[in-house]
């Protein structure tokens, strides 16, 4: 009998058939994996090392041609392209096409280990180098905390909080952190100040740099006790800098570093990042899904937890959305 003849005269069966192939369709539509961009496998890394003050040809000798070297013993390489400027090593490394995407984690966790150990071969002030292999993420929900009067160290550690927690969600891959800024510590000499009381830059600098090193000062035997004696020099307060003693003369006399210089607290000027919601400073958390995953449910799940959260937060600081796609789902 054929399957037409079967059809028009097991009309029942057809129909419940036809309902089944729906009913399927519409389950496994609900199941889907819903991005408001397709992923898609990049094939690239790229591997930055910094080294301050090499010309870029030292860049391109003592940095990027043993990183090179170093990632040509990798099978799964096709083509490695690089740039060397002014203190810094760029090198672009792009996969053979045959290798799929469940490939790639492996492939990256060589390439790391290939640079870490190439490490040991550069010049001391070179590196570490970085390896970003996250291009393709997308992130299905973005957020911008704010908090008006507070510092970026305060929200810094509540967008740290809520990113522990944000990334024990079901479905959440990565949670990164946008728009936070360095704090740097400003000293403004003063030469007016330094010509009076004899004291150089480099006298200043040396200071500075023999300050808060790790170094190993021994050990002393108490009895059966051996007590390891450990130096910080850590400062507790930014105040407590201006006390370090500066040579002022070839006599050997001392000043204190507060007399020749103005100590303030500030940021990195300029940043690399920097976010504003609404006119006001704010740190931003990008949130991903995980690969395959349904970023309609977990954002509903991020959403819920986050409400959870909001009691957590300190008063005056809010938690706004940039981008929700699962609105538009």
């Amino acid at each position: 009998m054929k399957i037409t003849e079967y059809t028009i005269s097991k009309k029942t069966v057809a129909y419940f058939l036809i309902l089944l192939i729906i009913g399927g369709g519409i389950w496994s539509f609900q199941k889907l994996g819903k991005l408001e961009f397709p992923t898609f496998t990049i094939k690239t890394a790229l591997v930055s090392t910094a080294y301050t003050g090499a010309s870029a040809e030292e860049v391109e000798q003592e940095v990027t041609d043993r990183l090179e070297i170093a990632i040509q013993e990798m099978s799964q390489v096709k083509e490695i392209r690089s740039l060397s400027k002014t203190g810094l090593s760029i090198i672009y490394v792009d996969i053979k096409n045959k290798y799929d995407s469940s490939d790639i984690p492996q492939i990256w966790d060589e390439l790391r280990r290939k640079i870490s150990d190439a490490q040991l071969y550069l010049p001391n002030g070179a590196g570490p180098s970085v390896v970003n292999d996250d291009f393709g993420d997308e992130y299905g929900v973005f957020f911008a905390l704010t908090g008006e009067g507070y510092t970026y160290e305060e929200l810094k550690d509540t967008a740290d909080f809520l990113k522990r927690e944000l990334l024990l969600v079901e479905g959440v891959a990565s949670v990164e952190l946008w728009g936070n800024q360095q704090q740097v510590v400003e000293l403004e000499l003063s030469r007016a100040r330094m010509a009076e009381l004899g004291v150089s830059i480099g006298s200043v600098l040396d200071t500075l740099n023999k300050q808060n090193q790790v170094s190993d000062a021994g050990r002393v035997e108490v009895g059966n006790a051996d007590i390891r004696i450990i130096p910080t020099g850590i400062f507790p307060s930014i105040e407590s800098l201006g006390d370090l003693l500066v040579k002022s003369d070839d006599a050997g006399n001392l000043v204190f570093l507060k007399d020749v210089v103005t100590i303030r607290s500030g940021y990195q000027d300029p940043s690399d990042w920097l976010l504003r919601f609404n006119g006001q400073p704010a740190i931003g958390l990008g949130v991903s899904t995980v690969d395959g995953g349904n970023v309609v449910h977990m954002g509903e799940a991020v959403r819920q937890r986050i409400q959870e959260l909001m009691t957590n937060i300190p008063i005056g600081m809010q938690l706004e959305t940039i981008a929700y796609p699962i609105f538009s789902a």
